[in-house]
């Protein structure tokens, strides 16, 4: 017979299954069509902007994650993992991958923005388009030839999938290496939030005060508030994760349901070119 706090955690269980197979179906159908439709854009669009060689690369990011979601959401399904060890180790730093390389991608597209305003040029420019495919090739190589290699080495070195579970690689942080790398990661993501935000701030005040007028009748409060928009993405999509994650890192075997739906949040990022695409089209009716 199960007992009060046993029965309690299956049927949390349960609804935090369903809670994940509805997000990751939305994420799923959500990002494939903000990919089409941004494909669609790109074609029409400079593609020497650095902004532009930046959100072509978190299409390429966007994809690659995708790829991997109707594996979480079988998995879910049938409550059983069929795929091995090596491949759940595969999906499942997929969804962390995916999260700081968008993460980079918005600070980089940010970043090229506030260079901008602040030079007073309209757009930054590659002198050609091979420079923007140099320089995309570069991060990628970087990331699949420095970075991904050791990371999928040493993720889930220390577990084992029993009895077909999946993503359930808590037993990491038993090792201070591995604790000491969350904080940092944590620590970065929150500082560099918290200071966008406040740039941001700034900025639009100063448009405001620079207009004197209807604010919104002007294309240079709009364009600030594109970049209001990628920060807004990491506070909702980036930032409930890494304030949770503070807390799970020292109570891992009690709230790793909870670890999953809040990482599970971080996935909403796929509509980011979805609602840029929507948020351009409205502008420009």
């Amino acid at each position: 017979m199960d007992t009060p706090n046993n029965t309690m955690c299956f049927t949390f269980g349960s609804v935090a299954d369903s809670i994940l197979i509805t997000i990751y179906t939305a994420v799923l159908i959500g990002g494939l069509i903000g990919i089409t439709l941004m494909c669609f854009f790109l074609c029409r669009t400079n593609t020497r902007t650095i902004t532009t060689t930046v959100v072509i690369n978190l299409v390429a990011v966007h994809s690659i994650f995708l790829l991997t979601v109707p594996f979480r959401i079988a998995f879910y399904i049938q409550k059983k993992w069929h795929f091995g060890l090596n491949f759940c180790k595969l999906v499942s730093a997929m969804i962390h991958i995916h999260m700081y390389l968008s993460f980079v991608f918005y600070v980089t597209t940010l970043s090229i923005r506030y260079l901008s305003f602040f030079k007073h040029k309209d757009k930054i420019e590659f002198y050609r388009k091979l420079h923007a495919v140099v320089a995309s090739g570069a991060v990628w190589t970087v990331v699949l030839v420095v970075i991904m290699p050791p990371f999928f080495l040493r993720y889930g070195k220390n577990s084992r999938s029993e009895n077909g579970s999946c993503f359930h690689f808590q037993g990491e942080f038993e090792n201070i290496n591995v604790k000491a790398l969350n904080y940092v990661s944590i620590t970065t993501v929150l500082v560099v939030v918290c200071f966008l935000l406040a740039l941001q701030i700034f900025i639009i005040v100063k448009v405001v005060k620079k207009l004197q007028g209807s604010a919104f009748a002007h294309q240079e409060f709009w364009a600030q508030l594109k970049s209001l928009f990628f920060i807004l993405i990491m506070i909702v999509c980036f930032v409930p994760y890494h304030m949770f994650r503070i807390y799970y890192i020292q109570h891992t075997h009690r709230y790793n349901y909870y670890n999953e739906i809040f990482l599970s949040v971080t996935a909403f990022s796929c509509f980011d070119l979805l609602s840029f695409v929507l948020y351009t089209c409205c502008q420009k009716g």
